[in-house]
């Protein structure tokens, strides 16, 4: 059985996530859990801890109560919350959609995971969003069945593994999916394997990346694209490489090496169909804990990706986030 909590903002003075909330929003508690790996959602997700995960869900300004807005749940990257997503969100809300800002980090106590990629997981999120989804289905005022997911680096891989039918199917069932998917520098590096594992929803799905991206690198996302068609699976996703563009590169910064960082470039990791990455198709090692998982990166990474800003494709990606759920989530 599930339990589900709305705590509803108090309007004005009140700060939840180091912002101060407005008319328009409500912070949404729900039930998720911390699975590690999408081994653990797929074949374990019952005996799984519970977590308390939070979000902030905001309405377009001057809503009308008697609608039911289409939803943008936003996922952030390894750093948390930064100043370039929230540009988005709010975009969006004055575009007419409610979002929600999925507070995966500060519900664990955690403000960053750039060194480590252990403390967070891509598994623990895209839990957290299916299950965000979930409750937000009992708003009177959002329609899940127009809601889509976005995500920048870590969250990027969120937005686009959230479209992985096993662990749709073994979250709910199937009974929730989203309407589109736009991952904004993900990491592509695992990649289902054998191709019969090939299932992603048939909802649109397109990447937004950097061609200088170091730390996740472009060629692992055409590479794995490649895949998913060669398996000649309903299969529905696009890729936009934008020149002379770094990781981050829609941030307002001038571009810098985050030291602690991964460089992913040389990393690809097959997927079964259990959700077990092993360390390659031969070497069928399961990287399924903490340790395992550095000790893969350790034949393949590095460290000190570069991350910074460029203009040209800041200004491109916004207006095509804009045009992309417009179109997909019928504004």
């Amino acid at each position: 059985m599930k339990f589900y909590i709305y705590v509803i903002a108090v309007i004005g003075s009140s700060q939840l996530f180091g912002q101060d909330l407005t008319s328009n929003q409500e912070v949404v508690t729900f039930k998720s859990a911390n699975p590690f790996s999408f081994q653990e959602i797929i074949m374990n997700l019952d005996n799984e801890p519970v977590q308390d995960v939070s979000g902030i869900l905001t309405l377009p300004e001057d809503f009308d109560p008697n609608i039911k807005y289409p939803l943008i749940i936003g996922v952030a990257g390894s750093l948390n919350w930064g100043t370039h997503h929230l540009k988005y969100l709010k975009m969006f809300q004055e575009m007419g959609f409610a979002t929600f800002q999925l507070q995966s980090f500060d519900s664990r106590d955690i403000q960053s995971t750039v060194g480590t990629q252990t403390e967070v997981t891509t598994a623990m999120v895209i839990l957290d969003s299916y299950r965000a989804l979930e409750k937000l289905n009992t708003h009177p005022n959002i329609d899940t069945n127009r809601a889509g997911i976005t995500g920048w680096s870590l969250g990027g891989g969120v937005s686009l593994y959230s479209a992985w039918m096993p662990l749709i199917n073994a979250i709910n069932g199937g009974e929730f999916m989203f309407a589109a998917h736009l991952p904004v520098y993900p990491p592509c590096m695992a990649y289902p394997y054998p191709s019969e594992n090939m299932k992603f929803s048939t909802a649109p799905i397109h990447i937004l990346i950097g061609e200088l991206d170091n730390w996740v690198p472009a060629e692992a996302c055409t590479e794995l694209i490649d895949k998913m068609y060669a398996s000649e699976l309903p299969i529905n996703i696009d890729i936009t490489i934008y020149k002379n563009a770094h990781h981050s590169f829609d941030r307002v910064s001038e571009v810098t090496v985050s030291e602690d960082g991964y460089t992913l470039g040389d990393c690809r990791f097959p997927m079964n169909g259990e959700g077990t990455l092993w360390l390659s198709e031969y070497w069928q090692i399961p990287i399924n804990t903490p340790l395992r998982q550095k000790l893969a990166l350790l034949t393949c990474a590095d460290r000190g990706p570069s991350m910074g800003g460029n203009t040209e494709a800041r200004e491109a990606s916004f207006k095509f986030s804009a045009e992309f759920f417009t179109k997909y989530l019928q504004l």
